[in-house]
């Protein structure tokens, strides 16, 4: 029997309007979405399709025009910034293209900076700290600094300090757009091995290889869901 698993997301109606002088640009027309915990899933489409704005969304980031975001049964649409920021450090793991690591920290204490905003005690943070950088497979490199790690160890830095706060989702922004194709399937191996884990992955990408790690596909165009389909043959399966 098949388990029933807890749905984290639920959008209903999401729209997203921006006025560009008198004209105004609907970057999402009424989205329905559900994913549920332990899901993989992959948002595509073209430019100018909504995707970015979708995940800025589902990233609490931003807010919508209308509509409703329900995550992890919180009503989060109509949040002002100091709520918002709070579910974003309890309730979302980033991976960003570009890392957004601090140039002048160490792999441990970028790791360590969400447990910060968390008031969680220096021992506790550098324990957690730790414990991330050993399961990415960065326990030798905790004293180095971004500068001094190659783009794929900066990347697992990231997946890490992602992890750090056992998040409801991991959003993941374009993750191998900054790095090489080798090192791009070491990082896409190190997803399916936090999926596996139990994790809920969500990747936003443009590229058709990287989704077909996913188990799920949801491609958008013009601000709505084009579609959403099951992946039969997930392209990495340890």
């Amino acid at each position: 029997m098949e388990k029933v698993r807890k749905e984290i997301i639920r959008i209903e109606g999401l729209k997203k309007f921006y006025n560009l002088g008198t004209q105004q640009v609907k970057a999402l027309n009424g989205v329905d979405l559900s994913i549920c915990g332990n899901e993989y899933v992959a948002i595509m489409g073209p430019s100018g399709s909504g995707k970015s704005t979708l995940m800025n969304i589902l990233g609490c980031l931003d807010t919508p025009s209308g509509g409703k975001y329900i995550l992890n049964g919180t009503d989060v649409s109509q949040m002002g910034d100091g709520e918002l920021a709070q579910v974003r450090n309890s309730e979302i793991g980033f991976v960003f293209q570009s890392f957004n690591l601090l140039p002048r920290y160490t792999s441990l204490e970028n790791v360590a900076l969400p447990l910060i905003y968390s008031g969680v005690p220096r021992n506790i943070r550098e324990k957690k700290a730790r414990e991330a950088l050993e399961s990415v497979g960065l326990g030798e490199r905790m004293e180095h600094k971004p500068a001094e790690l190659s783009g794929g160890q900066r990347q697992r830095v990231a997946v890490a300090r992602a992890l750090i706060n056992n998040p409801s989702i991991i959003l993941a922004d374009e993750p191998t757009g900054n790095l090489d194709t080798k090192t791009s399937i070491e990082i896409m191996r190190l997803f399916e091995e936090i999926y596996k884990k139990g994790n809920t992955v969500i990747l936003v990408t443009h590229e058709e290889d990287i989704a077909q790690h996913a188990r799920r596909i949801i491609r958008l165009r013009d601000g709505v869901i084009e579609s959403d389909t099951t992946n039969p043959a997930p392209a990495m399966e340890i």
